[in-house]
């Protein structure tokens, strides 16, 4: 097949899937839509994209369906459920999960999709609401490697640097490092934003400088700035990132392995949520330092739900 005349399905217009979705379209691709609740699906038909009544219809209209969706029941409900994908697909449809779930439960759906004669990937991605938006996505990718340059022209109108990380569940092994390494990053820059508050320095100097030096991150760069603005709003939430890090500490457990930084984010992001802020965004961890240093970072009007 020309990889234009892919017919591609896609269930989950959240925050991500809502530009991820319209990417697939503007870059030529016929796009159906299913969405559980049915008002995002009305936003997607007014870009072009065509609209099912379930996730067997999606398969049914399609040759690659991808998932996006909050967490592993989820993907199970919507690939193996009543109504599922697997009724609808036939052999030799692509399905492609990008959320971000268990590799074990992966590996699982993807030994019941072969039973189908289904090629299943695993492609979790990297890069926040800017990322999905602006087609410049971090994608990984678990599967056959064959499979993946068939259906690589579509992750393409998604992202910029697509990774062929291994075998199935590979690429939810990789995104778990890469909420390691997210959840740490954003406990590094609220400790320099506290640091240099409490000794008097001025925030904004502050960043100029350590975002242009070695120990810059993701979050310094692009979650600081919204920080000084007051500006709490996810680009990710703190529930999601919470569900990601219970997937990486209960496969840590699984390996035996101390992941000590990690544990110390999860916690810190639980006293979050305890005050209400399972909805804002991960960089509202700012939140927890304000409380237990008595300072005062994010300007108090845009606060609201935060405390």
């Amino acid at each position: 097949m020309e990889p234009r005349s892919l017919r591609v399905g896609f269930i989950g217009l959240g925050i991500m899937g809502r530009s991820m979705s319209r990417n697939i379209h503007r870059a030529g691709f016929p796009v159906t839509v299913w969405n559980r609740t049915a008002s995002k699906m009305e936003e997607a038909a007014k870009w072009g994209a065509k609209t099912a009544g379930s996730p067997k219809e999606v398969a049914a209209e399609s040759d690659v369906v991808i998932t996006i969706v909050g967490d592993t029941p989820d993907v199970r409900e919507v690939v193996e459920g009543p109504g599922g994908v697997l009724e609808g697909a036939r052999p030799g449809t692509v399905l492609i999960d990008m959320s971000t779930i268990s590799p074990e439960a992966t590996r699982q759906m993807a030994r019941r999709a072969a039973e189908k004669g289904v090629h299943m990937l695993d492609a979790p991605v990297s890069g926040g609401d800017v990322g999905a938006r602006e087609g410049t996505l971090s994608i990984m990718v678990g599967g056959d490697a064959e499979v993946l340059e068939r259906v690589r022209p579509v992750l393409e109108a998604m992202g910029k640097n697509i990774v062929h990380c291994g075998p199935v569940g590979a690429g939810q092994t990789v995104k778990a490092c890469n909420q390691i390494l997210a959840g740490i990053n954003l406990l590094a820059m609220v400790e320099a934003l506290a640091f240099a508050k409490k000794a008097g320095v001025d925030l904004e100097k502050m960043l100029q400088v350590t975002t242009k030096g070695a120990g810059t991150s993701w979050a310094l760069e692009n979650y600081a700035p919204r920080v000084l603005k007051g500006d709490l709003d996810p680009g990710f939430s703190i529930r999601f990132q919470q569900k990601d890090l219970r997937i990486v500490l209960t496969e840590a457990e699984r390996m035996n392995l101390p992941l000590v930084g990690t544990a110390v984010v999860n916690q810190l992001l639980r006293s979050i949520q305890a005050h209400g802020g399972d909805e804002l965004g991960t960089h509202a961890l700012i939140t927890a330092m304000e409380r237990m240093a008595n300072l005062e970072l994010v300007p108090r009007k845009k606060k609201a739900g935060a405390d």
